[in-house]
């Protein structure tokens, strides 16, 4: 069965566009490193700090958009936390940054850090770009309710970032993990164990 979304690219008005077949079922086994600690203690050593957006709409399908860096690489917003900056106004502002997102209402978060580790060749370009060499990320995951209309989704954020994405679409929990990059696949899988409550 074909699947239609709605993308949205840079340079041109919305269409249509079917993507690759999805996989209607994801697997909750792969590994993650999940640490305790709540939102306002320090991470594991060696990761950046990092903030994650599960954003739903009133269908209860995910937000999800490409890279422009690597248009096969599809991901949930995502984005650093600054220092003694509170992980939820970090994770509003990534929104907006990102997707040009602000309405939108917190519904639950992850009461844990989850962390992923860069593929060497991620380490080392990485590197070079933020001036730090960091293992990987820690994450607080939060998920958040769309309350907007789709017109306020603008892949050139709010102006204060060089944009990330290039399309975006709302997608089911299966195709938010078959499309995402592999090294981020154990994490989404928890984010969305986690979220299970609020998408059904």
């Amino acid at each position: 069965m074909a699947v239609l979304w709605r993308s949205f690219s840079l340079y041109s008005p919305f269409h249509l566009s079917v993507p690759p077949k999805p996989i209607y079922s994801y697997s909750s086994q792969s590994s993650c490193t999940c640490s305790s600690s709540s939102s306002m203690e320090a991470p594991p050593q060696g990761y950046r700090r990092n903030v994650g957006i599960c954003l739903i709409n009133s269908s209860k399908k995910i937000f999800s958009a490409s890279r422009l860096d690597i248009p096969s690489a599809w991901q949930m917003p995502q984005g650093g936390i600054d220092d003694n900056e509170d992980p939820k106004v970090a994770a509003l502002r990534e929104l907006k940054e990102e997707t040009g997102v602000s309405s939108a209402e917190i519904l639950a978060e992850v009461p844990y850090w989850l962390t992923y580790d860069f593929p060497p060749e991620v380490r080392e370009k990485l590197k070079h770009q933020w001036g730090s060499d960091w293992k990987g990320q820690a994450q607080k995951w939060f998920l958040l309710k769309f309350t907007g209309k789709e017109e306020e989704i603008n892949l050139l954020g709010d102006g204060t970032e060089k944009p990330e994405f290039g399309e975006w679409s709302w997608m089911t929990p299966e195709q938010i993990v078959e499309h995402a990059v592999d090294f981020k696949k154990p994490v989404y899988n928890k984010v969305l164990e986690v979220f299970t409550p609020y998408l059904h």
